[in-house]
């Protein structure tokens, strides 16, 4: 008896002959179009043998390379249509893998929001959409899980019911960002001012006014309403109604708002700097929102209060993990450039809590490195201080060197704007060392900087010192500016052209030291950074006065004092050489301000122009 099995062709054959009629149908000009390739792989697949396809795939694609990588063979041109041909068919292999992963992971997420329980079904949803698992949910995804979730039938008619609110707010929160997407980069465009999400008026360049100005869907308007006038999100959360839906939708909108806006902040259109301060700010603005509804949500003994505040608290803690884990995290930077206001909540208290329920350290000191950074800049040196020693701490343990290197030289820093210039020195040596051990570029920059820079203000202290002492440091600070322009570091830039013009100033070589510290003046104008500026103008007056250009003297050194009185900085130098100048100069002291009004009156208003002129 014949076994009719043997005469059968195997799997394998079949899936040959399909890729090899494709191949030849595309080569006659049969193939209409890549849908229709795709259409005929569907009929063609058979259910739990996509390995083996894949494996004929992989054997046909090896024998045409070989027939291209053969010397002297005939028909290369027809080969090379067959390789094409046969690209078409891998595509669209790669689309119905996609679509098998997308119905496997709805149909899994759809499984388990079915068997949670109902105080933590919002929580496993966030859980499903977090961008930090390993399978991402997109929109078609989503839109899968919110038709597998509509379709879902259980025993019990609450869960049911339940489910089939998640998936309304799953449909509806695609259909908000569909309607707003087109709108969320408008406010850019709209103004030429500072770019933010803070602004403390209501106007065109905020973009929360703008967002609520084009969605009409009620929750999403009244959060982007009270965001304009610098409201807390935790009063709406004490206030407004425990709707399911509503609170879904609203999570899908925010996650597709801060994914868009963060990728178009990468593509760094216009400035790489801004570029990242922005996609920075919006990281800690969006999960700020998040922290403060859990806040909210939280103190209301209502149902579904609870879950709705543990949700969201989730959801901030994936957004901040989300931050920490970015190959350009700013180690560097702060986010003062957008994440400010006059009235803007306190970011650290806030984010104190999640901050807290952070387990993995180097997201936690990571987190920890750019909130201080902020903190110093906002003058909060106490705050920045404490924050910079313990994501230190946090760095070593978790063996992130590079984390650590920027914490010691954040600390040297913030001990250089104190004038206490021996921790200052000893934090940047420590830094120094680190990151040329590592080859940490960035970090070898700033401590050079630092270093240089406290060598030079200690010198200044000591009131002399040689050339043959002064030449290491003048050489190091010399390198620090070619490393500064080559990592385009406006701040270290700046500190190594103050340092080299101080240093000048201590072997008092003032026609040298004079562009250093013009250099100096333009940078720190430029990175706004005003106790620097005042430092710079400072010196650049003594740089005047060495020459015995007094009346050259006058304007820089009422604005040295002018600003370092404004910042508090505890700097006596250029307020020195304003009373001598003043009694040296008599008259001629008003004259030479007048003359220069306008250019006073631009860097400091007319107010301030009036002081310097009456000498207050």
């Amino acid at each position: 008896m014949t076994d009719s099995s043997a005469s059968q062709p195997s799997l394998s054959d079949r899936y040959t002959a399909f890729i090899d009629k494709i191949i030849d149908d595309t080569l006659k000009g049969k193939v209409r179009s890549k849908e229709y390739v795709y259409n005929q792989l569907l009929k063609a697949l058979r259910l739990g043998a996509g390995e083996i396809f894949e494996r004929c795939l992989i054997e046909r694609r090896a024998a045409i390379q070989q027939q291209l990588d053969t010397p002297g063979g005939a028909g290369r041109a027809k080969i090379e249509r067959q390789g094409r041909a046969l690209s078409t068919l891998e595509d669209a292999w790669a689309k119905y893998q996609q679509s098998q992963q997308r119905q496997s992971a709805s149909s899994t997420a759809a499984m388990r929001l079915m068997r949670a329980d109902a105080g933590d079904r919002l929580s496993v949803l966030a859980d499903i959409l977090d961008p930090n698992q390993t399978y991402v949910f997109n929109v078609q995804t989503i839109e899968q899980l919110a038709q597998a979730l509509g379709q879902a039938q259980s025993e019990d008619p609450a869960i049911t019911d339940e489910l089939h609110r998640i998936a309304a707010g799953l449909t509806q929160g695609l259909k908000s960002y569909t309607t707003l997407q087109p709108h969320l980069l408008g406010w850019i465009y709209e103004s030429s001012r500072t770019v933010g999400f803070t602004q403390s008026t209501v106007s065109a360049n905020n973009p929360w006014n703008y967002w609520a100005n084009h969605i009409d869907r009620p929750l999403p308007k009244q959060l982007f309403a009270a965001q304009t006038r610098n409201q807390s999100a935790r009063d709406l959360a004490q206030t407004s109604t425990i709707d399911m839906t509503a609170w879904v939708e609203l999570m899908v909108l925010l996650r597709g708002m801060q994914a868009g806006l963060v990728e178009w902040f990468d593509k760094q259109p216009y400035s790489f700097q801004m570029g990242r301060n922005l996609a920075s700010a919006t990281f800690l603005a969006f999960a700020l929102i998040w922290v403060e509804l859990s806040s909210g949500f939280s103190d209301r003994p209502v149902a579904g209060a609870a879950g709705l505040s543990n949700a969201c608290f989730q959801v901030a803690l994936q957004i901040l993990r989300r931050f920490a884990q970015r190959d350009n995290f700013p180690l560097y930077g702060g986010v003062f450039v957008s994440f400010s206001g006059e009235a803007f909540r306190n970011t650290i208290t806030y984010l104190d809590q999640p901050l807290k329920a952070i387990e993995k350290t180097q997201e936690k000191a990571r987190i920890l490195t750019v909130l201080g950074y902020s903190q110093q800049w906002g003058g909060n040196r106490k705050q920045a201080q404490k924050l910079y020693e313990e994501a230190l701490d946090l760095a070593r343990e978790a063996s992130d060197k590079t984390c650590e290197v920027a914490n010691l030289n954040h600390l040297s820093r913030l001990f250089l704007g104190q004038r206490e210039f021996e921790p200052a020195t000893n934090y940047g040596q420590r830094a120094l060392l680190l990151a040329r051990q590592i080859g940490d570029g960035t970090g070898e920059t700033n401590a050079i900087a630092n270093v240089g820079y406290a060598e030079v203000r200690q010198a200044q202290q000591q009131g002399r010192a040689t050339m043959q002492m002064m030449e290491p440091v003048v050489q190091r600070l010399e390198r620090g500016m070619t490393l500064a322009e080559k990592h385009k570091d406006l701040l270290s830039g700046l500190y190594c052209a103050l340092g080299l013009g101080n240093a000048y100033l201590v072997l008092e070589q003032a026609s040298t030291a004079k562009p250093y510290l013009e250099t100096s003046v333009a940078t720190a104008q430029q990175a706004g950074h005003l106790a620097l500026e005042g430092l710079s103008y400072a010196a650049l007056a003594e740089t005047h006065y060495q020459l015995g250009q007094f009346l050259e003297a006058v304007v820089p050194a009422c604005l040295g004092a002018y600003l370092l009185k404004e910042t508090g900085a505890p700097e006596q130098q250029a307020a020195n050489l304003v009373a001598i100048l003043r009694g040296q100069l008599g008259e001629q002291f008003k004259q030479a301000l007048q003359r220069q009004r306008s250019q006073i009156v631009a860097r400091i208003s007319l107010e301030g122009y009036d002081a310097l002129l009456e000498g207050e």
